[in-house]
């Protein structure tokens, strides 16, 4: 039974998963999915590259995951998955790519600049 590694990241999420044959069991940080991720969109966002490629319930999926918010995380294992999966069958790339999860969204928080309040935010200008 071959296990396929890889890693997935959006914002400051890192996911590392871990892909075997299986009955489609899916372990975050050794919680069930229902526990990681209690509400049905960020479920739904874990599970979107199996139902793409029709290929729910084949596979076990181990996640280690840090880092982030609860949707970035989410997002970073959707990667991940994606990832794994373009490398278990290359011919899966075409429809995931067509649905926008093999693109690492590179969109990260702008650090904080000396000598203003945030990272764009200036303090209010005093004429006198």
């Amino acid at each position: 039974m071959e296990v396929i590694n890889t890693l997935g990241r959006r914002k400051a999420a890192v996911a590392r998963v871990y892909l075997s044959e299986g009955k489609g069991k899916i372990t975050i940080n050794k919680r069930e999915l229902e526990e990681f991720f209690p509400t049905e969109p960020l479920q739904y966002i874990v599970n979107q590259p199996f139902e793409l490629v029709e290929v729910v319930g084949k596979y076990d999926v181990k996640v280690n995951i840090f880092g982030g918010g609860i949707k970035g995380q989410a997002e970073a294992v959707r990667l991940g998955i994606t990832r794994a999966l373009i490398e278990l069958d290359p011919e899966h790339r075409d429809a995931l790519k067509k649905a926008g999860f093999v693109t690492r969204d590179p969109r990260i928080v702008e650090r904080k600049k000396p000598g203003q309040p945030k990272a764009r935010k200036k303090f209010q200008f005093s004429k006198r």
